[in-house]
């Protein structure tokens, strides 16, 4: 396999590099790719209108015409497990990076930059970090980074990062997924000016759609009356909509009105604090009162918002590269850390009722009603390892490199695969020096043909939820006491069948297996020395 991956890439570019001389012999050795990873925030699987969804997406509409999408990619269900796998290509139980494993981060842990910088590359982070071990940029290997550490405002920061070296509080007039981006652009055009020679890797991790629901009041107006339906009626065309696009082939999951995040504030609290609009559970949205209706779709509106802003956000960022000459030799991979959230909390400096909802003053979450929308067709939520909660959006652009366009890719992939893949574009060999090895592997024939990629297994463990995948079949139990439940999902991807009493030996082989892997990733953690990164504060 990594010989003809090696063929494959080698191919695409000694060809572009030929057309572009004219003569393949005497061609210059072609330039390795870029790499541009952007990074949502609790965004749901079906939110994108690409992806069925309800929400103007159009620069990531483009990207997928251009390019891949991905219809069975995988996170963590978490923002900050789902960052470490992306960015060391193991499981964040291999790398002490879940917020329920013990220990600190193991020494053969290597960050994706680490790997490119002998490469040639040179490497950038802005936007949001999150990770059990926050590590500056120079502990990682990122030449730059705009490191956002404050998660709980979008209209300002109290706590934010340039190289290591905290920034003051920002100006009014500031809104982060704006910043985000700025930030990015400015290490693009210092990188065309300083090294235009070498390549770049840039990890764009915007915190949009993420709570507080907040956004710039023009944005929130677009969207005041598209989702007035409610979301029983919004799921509903949705899940139709995906299984024409050929994005689904399942029934659509019923909402769960028992099944809510048992941290969030408690429901007395929430609704003396916003009002009595709001609403704490997935109950039919017919059942509604005429208040709760208002508020209800606006907090729609303003997630909509969110996700439309960082869209136009996305959009700068690939017109800079297009400046730059380098759109064509650039592979753009776009994705979400989690499903949407059903969370509702207030924090930060909590919520006035009299402001303008949206605004700074105001602290929503979307709640598990609309988050059921947003990851539709699939069961549950963000930190559940249901669908819902771990199905990610990944589309893949690269004009030199992918001649398939506007193409489904059904292959099954992980977070844990996105430094295999880089590295595997870079040139360098996807694997570990030292430790366990990696736990991903690169996705880069699936660029060229679907069904590419094949693998023995994947893994979730989150907050004491399981699961295991291995083809199309799928172990899953919800918490320490959860019985283990079996699905097929080549037809049942919303888990409404539940086949493990009718194959209790397959379900029982399969709970060995993950066992076994969930054991070894904490033999092999323990046995490491403690890193010397440096760190530079808790997460």
């Amino acid at each position: 396999m990594l010989s003809s991956r090696r063929s494959f890439l080698q191919t695409t570019l000694t060809a572009a590099a030929g057309a572009a001389a004219g003569n393949p012999l005497s061609a210059a050795p072609p330039k390795k790719p870029n790499i541009l990873v952007i990074l949502a925030d609790d965004m749901g699987f079906s939110d994108a209108r690409c992806y069925g969804g309800d929400i103007d997406t159009p620069h990531l509409d483009r990207m997928a015409a251009n390019g891949l999408r991905f219809t069975q990619a995988y996170s963590t269900a978490r923002c900050g497990p789902s960052r470490s796998c992306l960015l060391t290509g193991q499981y964040a139980q291999q790398t002490a990076s879940d917020i329920m494993t013990p220990g600190k981060i193991p020494a053969y842990v290597k960050f994706l930059p680490e790997y490119l910088k002998p490469l040639g590359y040179r490497s950038y982070h802005t936007g949001k970090w999150h990770m059990k071990h926050v590590t500056g940029a120079a502990g990682v290997g990122f030449d730059h980074s705009y490191t956002m550490m404050d998660e709980l405002r979008f209209f300002t920061q109290n706590n934010h990062l340039l190289d290591g070296e905290r920034l003051p509080k920002p100006e009014p007039g500031y809104y982060s997924t704006t910043a985000i981006a700025d930030y990015g652009l400015r290490f693009l055009k210092e990188h065309a000016k300083d090294q235009p020679g070498d390549p770049f890797f840039l990890f764009a991790a915007f915190h949009a759609p993420h709570f507080p629901l907040q956004a710039p009041q023009e944005d929130i107006d677009k969207y005041s009356e598209r989702f007035s339906e409610g979301w029983d009626t919004a799921r509903e065309r949705k899940w139709q909509r995906m299984t024409k696009m050929g994005l689904i082939n399942c029934p659509l999951a019923p909402a769960e009105p028992n099944m809510w995040t048992n941290w969030n504030t408690p429901d007395s609290e929430l609704i003396a604090k916003i009002g009595p609009g709001e609403v704490t559970r997935a109950v039919p949205w017919s059942t509604l009162t005429p208040e709760q209706k208002k508020l209800q779709r606006t907090k729609m509106a303003i997630h909509a918002a969110m996700v439309s802003r960082m869209d136009t956000e996305i959009g700068k960022l690939l017109k800079q590269v297009e400046t730059m000459g380098q759109l064509d030799n650039t592979v753009v991979l776009f994705l979400s850390d989690n499903g949407a959230s059903s969370e509702q909390l207030i924090r930060g400096d909590g919520h006035d009722s009299t402001a303008p909802l949206g605004s700074a003053k105001t602290h929503l979450g979307l709640g598990p009603g609309w988050a059921g929308n947003s990851n539709a067709p699939f069961r549950l939520h963000k930190s559940w390892v249901n669908e819902g909660g771990i199905a990610s959006p990944l589309i893949v652009q690269w004009p030199r490199g992918i001649h398939d366009h506007n193409q489904l890719r059904h292959d099954q992939c992980h977070f844990v695969d996105i430094l295999p893949t880089a590295v595997d574009l870079a040139g360098g060999k996807p694997v570990a020096e030292s430790g366990p090895g990696l736990a991903g592997k690169s996705i880069l024939p699936a660029f060229s043909k679907n069904g590419a990629v094949t693998r023995d297994f994947l893994y979730f463990n989150h907050n004491h939820n399981r699961a295991l995948r291995t083809g199309d079949w799928k172990l899953i139990a919800t918490g320490d006491v959860g019985p283990w439940e079996l699905y097929d999902l080549s037809k049942d991807r919303s888990e409404q069948k539940n086949l493990a009493p009718a194959q209790p030996e397959r379900a029982r082989q399969m709970a060995a297996k993950w066992k076994t892997v969930d054991d070894g990733f904490t033999q092999a953690r323990e046995a490491a020395t403690a890193s010397t990164k440096k760190l530079i504060g808790p997460g």
